[in-house]
């Protein structure tokens, strides 16, 4: 099992907070992209951060992973998202990906592929 999988969600939550305040981005937009990603309600979310689940247990309870996911392409940590076999390793560099947008200021259109 890959170890990453196993790292909590809250942990991974405050270094995406972290990344994106340095670059004058906000929580609440953290949170709707990775509401827009998993389904969650901001309350869902919060408890989610709160319970100190792991990254699986995040996206096994994620109500439902948007159907809009294939168009998030492009290279997160020397990898294609679009190529990544494993299922949650995807969902998790899916979840990098747009993190990694916001912080490099794109817009929000952009970032939820509308």
């Amino acid at each position: 099992m890959n170890r990453v999988y196993k790292m909590s969600f809250a942990s991974i939550y405050s270094l995406y907070l972290e990344k994106v305040e340095k670059k004058g981005r906000t929580r609440d937009e953290v949170d709707q992209v990775i509401e827009w990603l998993t389904g969650y309600s901001k309350k869902q979310l919060d408890k989610q951060v709160e319970s100190l689940c792991s990254l699986e247990a995040f996206f096994n309870k994620a109500p439902q992973i948007n159907p809009n996911v294939d168009k998030i392409t492009g290279v997160i940590c020397g990898c294609r998202v679009e190529d990544i076999e494993e299922p949650l390793m995807q969902k998790i560099r899916y979840m990098d990906k747009l993190i990694d947008e916001l912080a490099k200021g794109k817009s929000m259109d952009k970032i939820l592929r509308t």
